[in-house]
């Protein structure tokens, strides 16, 4: 059986969450599976054999379950990137838009040093606006957008589009 049908037999739809019209694809099942989520680390980084990574910068919430266990899984750091005002020292932010609204996200200004290639890391690419804002983090601290990592991708909202203006290596283990 292949990653992608052993993720998508356990991803869960919830229909109507956020709102109404959404169907939601809820990875916490796959965290009742040990085994499971151990492949699904192994086949991450088997996807970015060939990119060079520095760190990898896990996106808040769910980007830090899989990312952190990558991250010493390919031996090097860690970087949370958070919502605003959830880290204790000087940060940077980058603001964005959402369907109903904006956000902004944050990393501590000292969390990765310039010329750092960056894996930027979480559980679900949809349309990009949140991953393009983490990615714009990157740019800020002088550092290199290495590539993208996803459990899963919904491919039908073209997010994978709007990345390609930061990196090329874009790597999911499902698509939708």
């Amino acid at each position: 059986m292949t990653m992608e049908t052993k993720i998508k037999q356990i991803v869960r739809d919830v229909n109507d969450f956020p709102k109404p019209g959404i169907v939601f694809k809820d990875i916490t099942p796959i965290l009742k599976d040990a085994v499971l989520c151990g492949e699904i680390t192994t086949a991450l980084a088997m996807q970015l054999s060939a990119v060079k990574i520095d760190v990898v910068a896990g996106i808040e919430s769910r980007g830090f379950l899989f990312g952190m266990a990558l991250a010493n899984l390919l031996n090097v750091p860690f970087v949370p990137i958070r919502k605003a005002g959830k880290l204790p020292h000087k940060t940077i932010q980058q603001s964005y838009d959402l369907e109903y609204g904006s956000a902004t996200l944050e990393v501590h200004e000292d969390a990765i040093l310039p010329g750092q290639h960056v894996l930027i890391h979480d559980d679900l690419l949809a349309t990009g606006g949140t991953v393009v804002a983490a990615s714009k983090l990157i740019q800020k601290l002088d550092a290199v957008v290495a590539g993208y990592s996803f459990i899963i991708a919904l491919d039908f909202l073209n997010g994978k589009d709007r990345l390609k203006a930061f990196s090329t290596n874009n790597f999911a283990l499902a698509s939708y």
